[in-house]
């Protein structure tokens, strides 16, 4: 059986702009690749967000788990039917939508452990035929999951409210715990649940923090941010060590 050292992990890239004449990049948040250097012990390799060029076969053919990452951008309308969202240009990402939305799907057909966060639990939802609310905090009845954009880190990406786990549920026996407190970035929420997962926590408000997929291999979306306090916060990193510990198991089933 191989090292585990030498598991390859894609982590999403979005499409942003850089530098002083706003150079389209390809990035993903440093956190995540130090979730992966330091707790799940692979090696991680940036998926690039080039939208329909991306050869999805291929990617999944070289990795042994996958990060969907969270993003400023939304999810774009055209692909669960919802109504054209804001003008802004940062809003929607569609290379970026046009390399997860298929990358999700097969990679659960597949069995490649999947950790979808934040927009990343909404591109798994989308993916496999659920839909979202655009705006969460323009519903009645529900709390502003969102978060301001300040310079102070420790308020941006504090923790923000309680999510409620489901008993018995996969996040439960992950965190040995039935509530959380998470941070809160996201403007968009689960509104039809996808068929293929489950919920595995709410918010007080009602909204879907959590879900998995209801198939035996590991596919587990969570709404927070667990790469921002993995270094300070159990459950956080208990949540990146459970992903790992899925991928040795695959790959100790492949190489026994």
């Amino acid at each position: 059986m191989a090292s585990q050292s030498d598991f390859l992990i894609g982590i999403s890239c979005c499409t942003k702009p850089f530098g002083i004449f706003g150079t389209l990049n390809h990035a993903a948040s440093d956190t995540y690749v130090r979730a992966v250097d330091d707790v799940v012990h692979g090696v991680p390799l940036l998926i690039a967000a080039n939208g329909q060029a991306a050869n999805i076969e291929a990617l999944l053919d070289c990795f042994d788990g996958i990060i969907l990452t969270g993003s400023r951008s939304n999810v774009a309308a055209e692909f669960y039917g919802g109504r054209p969202q804001a003008s802004d240009p940062l809003a929607e990402d569609l290379k970026r939508d046009h390399v997860t939305l298929p990358l999700a799907r097969q990679a659960v057909e597949r069995g490649i452990p999947l950790l979808a966060i934040c927009r990343g639990m909404q591109e798994l939802n989308v993916a496999l035929g659920g839909t979202l609310h655009q705006r969460l905090q323009d519903l009645p009845g529900r709390i502003d999951h969102s978060t301001s954009m300040q310079a102070n880190e420790a308020i941006r990406t504090g923790k923000a409210h309680q999510v409620i786990l489901t008993p018995g549920g996969l996040l439960a026996k992950i965190v040995g715990r039935q509530m959380l407190s998470v941070n809160s970035l996201h403007n968009q929420g689960i509104r039809r649940l996808a068929h293929g997962l489950t919920v595995e926590a709410r918010a007080i408000d009602g909204t879907i923090e959590a879900v998995r997929g209801t198939g035996p291999d590991y596919v587990l979306g969570v709404q927070w941010h667990p790469e921002y306090d993995f270094q300070s916060d159990d459950a956080s990193r208990m949540i990146f060590e459970s992903f790992g510990a899925a991928i040795r198991r695959r790959r100790g089933h492949f190489f026994a």
